[in-house]
This record gives C-alpha cells, structure tokens and sequence, in this order.
C-alpha cells in the first residue's frame, strides 16, 4: 500500500479556468467590460495568499459599493460551482485507487470553499481524506499538513509516499520538508530555479504522474 497526496487548485481542478469564467461573468455583472476581466487576471496574480486581501484591491480598483466581505462571500460561492476536474485525471486517481493507494488532498484556503470544490467535482468519493488549512489551522509549506493529511488517509508520511503539486514552494518544498517524494505539475515546462530543491519528478498533468506512479517512477 503507497500514498499519494494531491495539491488542489491547478492541480486536480483547473482553478485558472475557472478563475477566469468568474471573472467574465463578474465584469459582465458590474460592466467592467474586457479590460475588466483583464485587470482581474492581473490581481489575482499578484496575490499567492488568502483571497480576501485581494477583494480589497478589487473594490477600490473598480470603485464598486459592495463591501469587501460580501464580494469575498460570492466569490467563494460561485467558484466551486465553476470548478472542473479533467476527466482524465478523475480516471486516472479511480486507478491508482484502485491498485491499492490512498489518496489524500492538500490545500491552501477558507474550509467551505474549498470542500465544496471537492465534493462537487466528485473528488469526495476518489480519494480517502483531505486537510484544508483553514479547517485544521495549519498552511502549506508548513510540514504538519502533509503529515496530517497522511495520518488521515491512515498512511505514514515518509519516502514511500508522494506529494503532487503545481507550487515549488508549497508542494514541493513542503511535501520533502514532510519527508515525502515530490511530483511537480509543470505544464509550461518551466525551469527549476537555482533557488529551489528540484522534485524527483516533473509533468504536465495528474494522470501523467499517476501513470509515473504505477509504473514505480
């Protein structure tokens, strides 16, 4: 029995598309027209941490009278609801899963966003557990998460077991803190910086990794 851990947004869900259907129908809604959708891409962009930091720039850049925490609350509505999973990699977990792995998630963000990506997307009923940081007090790269996570899916956090994820600094760096082997979701095929641990493996997708998996790396 192995485990394997997976990052979640940009990772098992295309969250950048789905960013970008919001922030379509939000520039729709307030008529910010295309420099709108624009602008928001390029915010979203400059904020890695929690969201609601970046709806503070949005209602001043944008002049708009809602306050920052209701805008907060109807993002976090709207996104799971946009949420998509590749449909091959939802085969591809059904198959790791079914060789015998457990499966976890490990993710950044508020607990009600992000469970209901989870469930409805139908990730709930493919992997054994998940850790949100929100829900268990603790953020990636922090080490404890994954070894949480691991506990979760009733598996020890050591070098048989993966970490997959699309952040350097989150995913990989934090899964090898947790003692894990790391897979780096690099569909750009960027270079490792001189300043970052590389993974033992880089790929484009999840079922790409899972495939890697399978076959022992």
């Amino acid at each position: 029995m192995h485990l394997a851990l997976f990052d979640l947004d940009d990772t098992l869900i295309d969250h950048r598309a789905a960013f970008l259907a919001w922030a379509e129908e939000f520039a729709a809604a307030h008529d910010l027209g295309s420099e709108g959708v624009s602008r928001l891409l390029a915010a979203k962009a400059e904020y890695s941490g929690p969201k609601d930091r970046l709806f503070s720039r949005v209602r001043v850049e944008f002049d708009l009278a809602e306050p920052v925490d209701v805008l907060w609350r109807q993002y976090r509505r709207r996104i799971p609801e946009l949420a998509m999973c590749r449909p091959e990699d939802l085969e591809a977990l059904e198959q790791l899963r079914g060789s015998g792995w457990r499966i976890g998630i490990v993710t950044n963000g508020m607990a009600d966003n992000q469970s209901a990506k989870i469930h409805r997307t139908g990730l709930a009923g493919l992997v054994d557990a998940w850790c949100i940081s929100d829900e268990v007090g603790i953020r990636k790269p922090d080490p404890r998460i994954f070894r949480l996570a691991a506990q979760r899916c009733g598996m020890p956090a050591d070098r048989t077991g993966w970490m997959v994820g699309d952040s350097l600094t989150h995913d990989v760096a934090g899964g090898r803190a947790a003692g894990l082997r790391t897979v780096w979701i690099n569909p750009s095929q960027q270079a490792v910086p001189p300043d970052h641990c590389g993974p033992e493996l880089t790929v484009a997708a999840v079922a790409e990794a899972v495939q890697h998996l399978l076959a022992g790396v």
